[in-house]
């Protein structure tokens, strides 16, 4: 089993209220599985793929990500653990506007402190993979919204993660371009990838194995 949700939730404090984003959520996944999951925005889809890539923390329950108690972690560990294994695509790429294509898909290997050798040789694979050869020069603000996310999914997998978080992967596409994103994260999961997607779309949603349904910060169906 990759990771473990035990009555996790996450509340905030605003205007004095308590809101639970994430209500009691328990949730077990095994390695290889590709799982969507789907709801109406303000279900909490996007905080829960945020607090299993740890860039938020659940505030109760206990979260267990390849046999480590991420709740009893201190900020560091947790940094180290996701850095190591966790590759995250956002809607909105989050690619870095200053630098090449070739720069963006190299920088979570500069804080692993990979070797330059092996930098050089494992971005060109990524490159090579994706047909993006061409484009490696380029700026974000040169490509279209389809190269921009293969370069984002580049990026995510360049430190061979064994989970791949995806919210609204292929949100700011369009259908081709989307095709085109779901039939490779459906490769990447056959190569044995774990991946949670957050989605809207009926269609993306079907490509995983398994469909879980939030609402109001629970699930409500699976």
């Amino acid at each position: 089993m990759i990771l473990q949700l035990n009555n996790t939730s996450r509340v905030i404090s605003s205007g004095g209220k308590k809101i639970a984003l994430l209500d009691s959520i328990n949730l077990n996944v095994n390695e290889g599985e590709f799982i969507s999951l789907m709801g109406p925005s303000g279900s909490g889809k996007s905080t829960l793929l945020n607090c299993i890539g740890m860039l938020d923390n659940f505030t109760d329950g206990s979260y267990t990500f390849l046999d480590e108690a991420v709740h009893t972690m201190k900020e560091k560990q947790r940094s180290k653990l996701y850095k190591e294994y966790i590759g995250f695509v956002f809607q909105a790429y989050h690619l870095i506007d200053e630098l090449t294509v070739y720069e963006n898909i190299e920088t979570p290997l500069l804080y692993k402190n990979v070797k330059s050798s092996e930098r050089k040789a494992l971005v060109a694979d990524m490159l090579d993979r994706f047909n993006i050869v061409g484009k490696k020069d380029l700026f974000p603000s040169q490509l279209s919204g389809g190269q921009q996310q293969l370069v984002g999914i580049a990026r995510a997998l360049i430190t061979k993660p064994k989970l791949i978080l995806a919210d609204e992967p292929t949100g700011n596409l369009n259908s081709k371009q989307s095709i085109e994103i779901m039939e490779l994260f459906s490769e990447l999961n056959k190569e044995g990838v774990t991946i949670i997607q957050a989605t809207h779309s009926e269609n993306n949603a079907s490509y995983g194995s398994r469909i879980i349904n939030l609402l109001d910060g629970n699930i409500v169906s699976e």
